[in-house]
């Protein structure tokens, strides 16, 4: 699995590309540079056999239901007629 990820210290910022088995190859990138490498290697559907952070942890996706529909209803406190 490639894990791409933007490093920051005090005085750069960096791009990090991650793979299995492989030395991390980390080099210095701008805001700019660093959105077009994940242009480039991020995909926005599933495909098989690549996991990404889009489909694996449904991130942009907007919740199904509210925090209250989450919750349990067997067993909540509350109060007793």
């Amino acid at each position: 699995m490639l894990v791409i990820r933007r490093l920051v210290d005090r005085r750069r910022a960096y791009t990090g590309i991650f793979l299995p088995g492989e030395p991390p190859r980390i080099f210095p990138t701008s805001e700019q540079e660093h959105a077009r490498i994940l242009q480039i290697y991020k995909q926005d559907r599933r495909h098989a056999g690549i996991a990404n952070d889009f489909t694996d942890f449904k991130i942009g996706e907007a919740p199904a239901a509210g925090p209250a529909a989450i919750l349990p209803s067997a067993g909540r406190a509350g109060p007793s007629d």
